[in-house]
């Protein structure tokens, strides 16, 4: 008789970071919640983390005046592993709030943006299996574009060598008290940055990049709905 498969470990935490207006997209309807390849772009990411055995916790950060009654379809998730926080007045603040509404058994966090809906299975593997390992990863895509350097006038000043540039995407995972310690850090300092690794550089703490992918796309404006549908049927 073959042995009982063992469980994994349910010790990660996620923060979907969905509080923000989303003005870039031209539409009154919150950006986070319009539907793009063929549900709600928040519900996409729910439901990648939410198919991972080892997610003991979803936390969506929404917008203050959403909390009180977000929208149902986000309860076609699996609700005994999702909560509710309330978004911050940056982005750094309300990943503050959502870490300080995980469950106390989390050893491992993932901070992911709910403007990334088509985030692979294969980038989330690889980050929280270097957070489990002790070690800081972010999802990030290497730039093959030439990079110009401009003035305020537009003009080219030099060309930025690209050979060791990546774009950082979202999942970015850490060890919790890693995470905890550079958002007090930060908080202390009055320092706000654009992302979470951008905390730990500050503090000399390592960093790694995995490979993401273009299919990951950030949806920042309209034309982006399009697109990400288009990249839905596109392995990556």
């Amino acid at each position: 008789m073959s042995p009982e498969p063992i469980a994994p470990r349910r010790d990660v935490g996620v923060i979907i970071v969905a509080a923000g207006s989303g003005t870039r997209a031209g539409a009154t309807e919150l950006k986070q919640f319009r539907w793009v390849a063929g549900k709600p772009m928040l519900l996409h990411s729910v439901l990648r983390f939410h198919a991972r055995p080892d997610v003991a916790m979803v936390v969506c950060v929404l917008p203050r005046d959403v909390i009180g009654d977000p929208p149902p379809w986000l309860f076609q998730s699996d609700v005994e592993r999702l909560l509710l926080s309330v978004g911050g007045r940056n982005r750094q603040e309300s990943v503050s709030h959502g870490l300080q509404d995980l469950p106390s058994d989390i050893n491992i966090v993932a901070v992911h943006d709910a403007a990334r809906p088509l985030v692979t299975d294969d980038a989330i593997e690889r980050v929280i299996a270097h957070a489990r390992s002790g070690r800081c990863a972010i999802a990030a895509v290497p730039v093959v574009d030439t990079l110009k350097e401009v003035d305020s006038d537009g003009q080219i000043v030099r060309t930025v060598a690209r050979e060791a540039l990546w774009r950082a995407q979202t999942p970015q995972a850490f060890p919790l008290a890693t995470l905890q310690r550079v958002h007090a850090e930060a908080k202390l300092a009055g320092v706000t940055t654009t992302d979470d690794a951008g905390l730990c550089e500050r503090l000399g703490i390592p960093v790694f990049v995995v490979p993401g992918s273009e299919r990951a796309m950030k949806v920042t404006d309209e034309a982006d709905f399009a697109r990400a549908t288009a990249l839905a049927t596109w392995p990556g």
